[in-house]
C-alpha cells in the first residue's frame, strides 16, 4: 500500500498569486516513487499545513516511500531552502526540476579521475588546511566550516563546504583573495558532488534567478585545472 504524504483535509482553496509564496501551497504529484513539487495553478486543491513546518515535513518524508524529491525552482530560494533541510534531515535525495540531457561519455572514467585528483589534492594540501585552522582559531575564533546549498550535476542540491571568512580580519581577507577558503569544497569532489573540472555549481539564488538550467551541465561550463564554487586555485 502507499503511504501519502498529504494529509486528508476537508476544506478546498483556491491558490492564487498572493498567496502562493506560503510553503502550505504547492502541487505534489508522485510519479514512480519520485515526490514531484511544483508551482501551483488556479486549481482546487487542499491546503498542506505540514509544509509549514519543518519538523512535520520531515516526519512525512520518513515515513513515506519517497526514493527522491524534484522541485521546481520556480517555487523560491526559501522554497527551495526548506525542502532542501528537510531532505536531507529525512535522508532523501533532492534535486532541481531541470532538462534532463543524454548521459555524457566517459562519465565514470572522469569520476574516478576527480576522485584520485582531489584525494592528491588532500593529501598534499592538509598541513595547509591545518596551518589555516589553527590561525583561524586563533585570529578569527566562531565557526570553521560554512556550508551552503549547491545546485550539482543533474541538478542534485548538495551543502557545499568552505572556510567561514566574512573578510573582518586581515587573514579573513587574504584567505578570500587567493580562494583558500574553498579548499574544503575538495572533500565535495570526494564525495561526487562536483567535479574539478567541469559545470560550475549553481546557487539557489542563481537557479531561480535563471529560472532554467542547462540540459548539460558540462556544454556551458568554464573548464579550469581544478575548479572549485566557481573559482581557479
Amino acid at each position: 500500500m502507499t503511504t501519502s504524504i498529504i494529509p486528508t483535509l476537508q476544506n478546498l482553496y483556491d491558490v492564487t498569486q498572493e498567496n502562493q509564496d506560503n510553503r502550505g501551497y504547492c502541487t505534489l504529484q508522485w510519479r514512480r516513487g519520485k515526490l514531484l513539487v511544483k508551482v501551483p495553478g488556479k486549481v482546487k486543491q487542499p491546503y498542506l499545513p505540514a509544509l509549514d513546518s519543518k519538523r512535520s515535513l520531515v516526519k512525512c518524508l520518513q515515513h513515506s516511500p519517497v526514493s527522491l524529491v524534484s522541485i521546481d525552482p520556480k517555487l523560491g530560494e526559501a522554497s527551495l531552502r526548506f525542502w532542501a533541510d528537510a531532505c536531507e534531515e529525512a535522508q532523501k535525495p533532492i534535486f532541481l526540476s531541470i532538462p534532463t540531457g543524454k548521459k555524457l561519455p566517459f562519465r565514470q572514467l572522469q569520476r574516478l579521475i576527480d576522485w584520485i585528483a582531489a584525494l592528491g589534492l588532500l593529501l598534499l594540501l592538509s598541513p595547509v588546511m591545518l596551518g589555516l585552522i589553527v590561525l583561524m582559531q586563533v585570529y578569527s575564533p566562531g565557526s570553521l566550516f560554512c556550508h551552503e546549498w549547491r545546485v550539482g550535476e543533474r541538478g542534485k542540491l548538495f551543502q557545499s563546504m568552505s572556510f567561514c571568512t566574512y573578510n573582518t580580519t586581515p587573514l579573513e581577507r587574504w584567505m578570500g583573495k587567493y580562494n583558500l577558503n574553498n579548499l574544503p569544497q575538495l572533500f565535495n569532489v570526494l564525495r561526487g558532488d562536483m567535479s574539478l573540472t567541469g559545470s560550475r555549481c549553481w546557487t539557489l539564488e542563481d537557479a531561480v534567478q535563471l529560472n532554467k538550467l542547462p540540459a548539460l551541465w558540462e556544454v556551458e561550463a568554464q573548464s579550469h585545472l581544478l575548479h572549485l564554487d566557481g573559482q581557479t586555485l
